[in-house]
């Protein structure tokens, strides 16, 4: 019973934010900030088809449609549609959201190298660049490349995928090592580490039928 009340609660909630920023979307339907916040709303709650829809309508309302365009690129990215999001991404003047946004379409549709060279180019580097760039190389099969890269993130700042990462590229080297970050990582987010193996597991095998040929 109280679950259900929790989920109703949530439910609730959920609905107060949304009526709140259609409220000022009615007030204010030429400003491109409500539509981009509703939108954000939107995506956080999984609703990457209604995000899109708001923005695309939106884009015939407002003053600076263009001020829409990287947030309906991000929501074409997200629903799949990665040749609507690139010509988008396209028409914007390069910085590092841009860069970051195109390395990931390219990533996903398998172009690792246009990823790679879109990944370096970003000048502000954290942890979720880091990340996308240390994918790369692991998918061109630079596998020391990978694991520096990973490496450079903070210790702190390092998720469960991201131990997992580190221990999938270190384990033909240091098998020790290895078992210390997929520990960590299992036990940070056991879902998170059980997606990834299912992910890798083809790697995994063939680093480990590698190490009993050399044993």
């Amino acid at each position: 019973m109280r679950q259900k009340r929790k989920i109703a609660d949530n439910s609730n909630g959920v609905s107060k934010k949304v009526h709140k920023l259609i409220t000022k979307i009615d007030k204010q339907p030429q400003n491109s900030e409500n539509y981009l916040n509703l939108a954000t709303y939107l995506i956080e709650q999984g609703s990457n088809d209604q995000a899109t829809e708001l923005l695309e309508k939106a884009k015939k309302l407002v003053t600076h449609p263009q001020d829409l365009d990287y947030d309906l690129a991000v929501c074409y990215y997200l629903q799949g549609k990665f040749d609507l999001a690139l010509k988008i991404l396209n028409q914007i003047p390069n910085d590092d959201l841009v860069l970051y946004q195109k390395a990931l379409v390219f990533f996903k549709v398998g172009q690792s190298q246009k990823a790679l060279a879109y990944a370096l180019t970003i000048k502000n580097v954290d942890a979720k660049v880091l990340e996308l760039i240390g994918d790369i190389w692991l998918s061109l099969g630079k596998i020391q490349e990978a694991e520096s890269t990973y490496k450079k993130i903070d210790t702190k700042k390092r998720s469960a995928k991201i131990n997992f990462m580190l221990g999938i590229t270190v384990l033909a080297r240091n098998r020790q090592e290895a078992e210390k970050y997929l520990t960590k990582s299992k036990k940070q987010d056991p879902k998170v580490f059980e997606q990834e193996q299912k992910k890798y597991s083809s790697l995994l095998k063939l680093v480990n039928d590698a190490r009993k040929n050399n044993d």
